[in-house]
């Protein structure tokens, strides 16, 4: 389907048009819009076919082979998108852009005109059927200049719009935060060994965009048209670095809309370094937003979610994805959520109110990109309405937070007629699409009653109409209707006669005549059938009308509108963060630009969660940690059983100081925080077959990261470092990493460990202490206590834990033999020769020999006498009694 092919005399009209569109996105499946189905042809159709599981079948040829060909009906095609999205593709719409009947005039065999009216791709996503409701959907560019890049972002379903700039070996955790579904780089920048590591990191789609794309002057035209501005400096300026991530993503959003104006907010430039970094492994490893499973349910996002809209839901995330670095900024919040803790009944009165409350920012988006329906109009007003009725319950005490986001709830005269307008045009029973009609209420609107009269109240007026003409000619006549002559009066042969005569026949016209009937009209049932037959399409038509007049009013209130949303979004927040912390018992987190962490009692959320459910318990512990060793020690080695509940301790200790950085409370009685730059978690172990890794491997490469990458602001949890290898490599890998945590990064870090022999640290390194997790044997069972307590254990009790995990109970039993005599003494060698033939290498062999050995070494039996040959033997035999005695 090269250029030649499409403009080969050989091609049929329809192809032609088919591959000129095809050539625009060679990259996309092509929908062709063919009356009531979206066509695919060529390579396309198979590769539909086989991913929607639908029928591939064959229709004319190209160049002598048969065409393939697949469809999808178009009033089920957002269902398929959705399928085709999640599986990989893109999908270029093209839709039939002129009326069959304005073709016609072109001369007899013209086609309908057909244009791409949008490219759909993950990052493009604005239907809501196609959207996670409580997850942005974000489209990032990066743009890489020298040791420097920058990412634009944008969720074209929201308009929400930022620009960063950061060292380059910070975009991995610039991207885990941001969670992209789609990512923009240049075909030069794509091929970076550390870009494609660190997009692979995402899991997110990555299209490649040509690298005259990224030029910084065609980023600032572009800006400065999307905006109509003459200069950015209203913007505060932008690098060459960060306008070529501008360029790319402004260009690939147009290129996606077919050149409609991409609805976003004006870019909002974040601060480098302004949020906690947490790597992609960290957050995997703490299931922040994401459990192992991928779903929300058992991540630290599904436990503490409490919030009633979506939008509250998707601020929620973005908080625990980049919990913010200033403690101005981050008490700002918690001052938000003590309010609502304080004041229960304006929390029950704002969550209450905005319960349902419809989703304002992605309704907007959808009307203004001509994509949205009639829902879209009521989720606007519900939206508006509801964040109204909230910030009335927001009182002139609350907080600086709270008293700006009601301020946005509040509408001004226009906001408000539109909602007044809204409530009044709207009916109750709302369709989906606006080609459905029915959804202006009866009233509204004087013109569309008219239509929706004539085509309601058809069967009275034909009614009439049938008396009158039974009553001019005497004769028992009926009005009927089909699909080939519409409304038509039916009589008898008999009757036709008279009606056939003067003066009726000046009246009754002659239609058709049946082996049963004769048919006439009237030219009042011809006027009345014409106007009953349009009716229907002027009422759709005057619907749409209105439709478009209220998606531009509000496109025209835009900017206080998702102002509106933004700050409902708050409330419900806030007040969910609070009900949160009622629940939980969490306490409000006292934040510093120290370097301490204490927390008095605390717990994990998500565990507790879980055991709430069962009926159970969490045994709360607290922690001390100081990166200057004042208030506590910088680094904790914990030591004891497997299953007593170490690596919940690590975890817990890291998930508190994102909570308490994304401006939620901390569940625990008390927490005291010092600003965490960075959190790093290597906790759990796998491999990474695609990157040909080893599990030890794998831990090596993550320990480097933290190691080269933590400074003395950030926090690690460090598991069982060191388990993957021998046991002497594995011991002096993980003793000197604990001293270099101790030593160069000089961070808080938790070091959890079987290996023992670590305890030993706290006596050489100052800043350095153990705990241990506490646990019980009673009548031969292991009983976890779940309290981590100061000190080293004593013990680790593997064999208890596995007799717990079900080995059978011959290789327990075998177990504890083999571990009473590793026990025993270190210098029992041929004895663990003997009971373990895989020591026998390593037993240690005597230094002197034994008498039996000496005296056949000196003896020379070519030189004994037949008496000296019998004392030999005597003696020999008394030395091996004497041998077996000793045993």
């Amino acid at each position: 389907m090269a250029d030649s092919a499409v403009s080969s005399p050989t091609l049929t009209p329809f192809m032609a048009q088919y591959l000129a569109a095809k050539a625009e996105h060679p990259e996309a499946l092509l929908f062709f819009r063919m009356g009531d189905f979206y066509e695919l042809f060529f390579e396309d159709a198979v590769q539909a076919a086989a991913a929607l599981g639908i029928t591939l079948t064959q229709r004319g040829s190209h160049g002598g082979d048969p065409i393939p060909m697949a469809g999808v009906p178009w009033h089920q095609a957002e269902g398929y998108l959705e399928r085709l999205i999640r599986a990989g593709f893109s999908v270029a719409v093209c839709e039939q852009t002129e009326d069959p009947a304005e073709a016609k005039k072109r001369g007899s065999k013209a086609i309908v005109r057909r244009e791409v009216v949008r490219v759909v791709t993950p990052g493009t996503l604005t239907e809501e059927t196609l959207l996670d409701a409580r997850t942005s959907n974000r489209l990032v560019a990066v743009a890489v200049a020298g040791d420097r890049a920058a990412t634009a972002s944008a969720d074209i379903s929201t308009g929400a719009f930022t620009v960063q700039e950061g060292p380059l070996t910070a975009v991995a955790d610039v991207l885990a935060g941001l969670r992209p579904a789609e990512i923009l780089a240049t075909d030069e920048d794509a091929q970076r060994p550390y870009l494609t590591s660190a997009f692979a990191g995402t899991g997110a789609r990555v299209t490649v965009r040509p690298l005259v794309k990224a030029d910084p002057q065609f980023g600032a035209r572009r800006l400065a048209a999307l905006f109509e501005v003459a200069t950015l400096d209203s913007f505060g300026g932008f690098s060459a670095v960060e306008l070529s991530a501008i360029a790319l993503l402004v260009d690939y959003i147009e290129l996606t809309q077919a050149g409609a104006a991409p609805r976003l907010a004006p870019p909002r430039r974040e601060a480098a370094l302004s949020v906690m970094a947490i790597d992609p492994v960290t957050r995997a490893s703490l299931e922040i937003e994401r459990a192992t499973d991928g779903g929300r349910k058992g991540s630290l996002l599904g436990a503490i979610d409490r919030t009633v809209t979506a939008a509250g839901g998707r601020m929620l995330a973005e908080r625990l994805a980049s919990p913010l670095l200033d403690p101005d900024q981050i008490n700002a919040r918690l001052d938000a959520v003590a309010w609502f803790v304080a004041e229960r009944d304006a929390r029950d009165r704002v969550r209450e109110v905005l319960k349902g409350a419809g989703d304002v920012a992605r309704a907007l988006t959808r009307l203004a990109l001509g994509r949205g329906g009639p829902r879209d109009l009521a989720s606007l007003r519900v939206g508006l309405v509801s964040g109204e009725a909230a910030a009335v319950c927001v009182g002139a005490e609350a907080p600086a937070a709270l008293q700006e986001a009601a301020a946005a709830c509040r509408l001004g005269p226009e906001p408000a007629h539109l909602c007044q307008d809204l409530a009044a045009a709207l009916s109750d029973a709302l369709p989906l699409l606006t080609r459905d009609g029915g959804f202006i209420a009866p009233g509204y609107d004087a013109a569309l009653d008219e239509h929706r009269a004539l085509k309601t109240d058809a069967r009275q007026v034909i009614a009439g109409l049938e008396q009158t003409y039974k009553d001019e000619t005497g004769q028992p006549l009926k009005i009927k209707h089909n699909n080939v002559l519409g409304y038509h009066i039916e009589a008898t042969t008999k009757q036709a006669e008279s009606l056939m005569r003067a003066p009726l026949s000046e009246q009754f016209i002659h239609r058709q005549t049946t082996a049963n009937a004769v048919r006439f009209t009237t030219p009042a049932l011809a006027d009345l059938d014409s106007r009953i037959s349009r009716a229907g399409d002027a009422a759709l038509a005057r619907e749409r009308a209105l439709f478009e007049a209220f998606a531009a009013r509000a496109a025209e209130l835009e900017a206080p509108l998702r102002a509106a949303a933004d700050g409902a979004a708050i409330l419900d927040l806030s007040a969910a963060l609070a009900e949160w912390a009622e629940d939980a018992q969490a306490c409000r987190p006292e934040i510093d630009a120290g370097g301490a962490l204490i927390a008095e009692g605390a717990r994990h959320p998500v565990v507790e969660e879980a055991l709430r459910r069962q009926g159970r318990g969490f045994s709360p512990n607290d922690i001390r940690l100081d990166a200057e060793g004042r208030a506590g020690p910088r680094l904790l080695i914990v030591t004891g059983p497997n299953m007593g509940g170490k690596s919940t301790y690590l975890r817990q200790t890291a998930l508190l100081a994102i909570l308490a950085q994304a401006g939620s409370f901390a569940p625990a009685r008390r927490l005291k925080l010092g600003v965490c730059d960075r959190v790093f978690s290597r906790v759990g172990a796998s491999d990474d077959l695609a990157r040909g890794r080893s599990t030890f491997m794998t831990e090596m490469v993550e320990t480097a990261a933290i190691l080269n990458q933590a400074g003395p602001r950030a926090l690690v949890i460090l598991d069982e470092i060191g388990r993957g290898t021998a046991t002497f490599d594995g011991l002096a890998i993980a003793w000197a990493t604990a001293e270099h945590l101790h030593d160069a990064n000089r961070c808080r870090a938790v070091f959890a460990t079987h290996f023992h022999e670590l305890t030993a640290l706290s006596d050489k390194k100052p800043a350095t202490a153990n705990a241990h997790v506490r646990a019980k044997e009673y009548k031969g069972e292991l009983i976890f206590l779940h309290e981590v307590a100061t000190g080293a254990a004593d013990r680790s009790y593997g064999v208890q834990v596995a007799k717990l995990a079900g080995l059978p109970r011959s290789v327990v039993e075998r177990a504890r033999a083999l571990l009473a005599r590793l026990e025993a003494g270190k210098s029992a060698g041929p004895q663990l020769s003997e009971a373990m033939p895989l020591f026998a290498a390593a037993a240690p062999q005597s230094a002197a020999p034994s008498p039996l050995d000496a005296l056949l070494a000196e003896t020379d039996p070519d030189a004994l006498t037949p008496r000296e040959a019998l004392a030999l033997l005597y003696r020999l035999k008394a030395l091996v009694d004497q041998g077996a005695g000793a045993g």
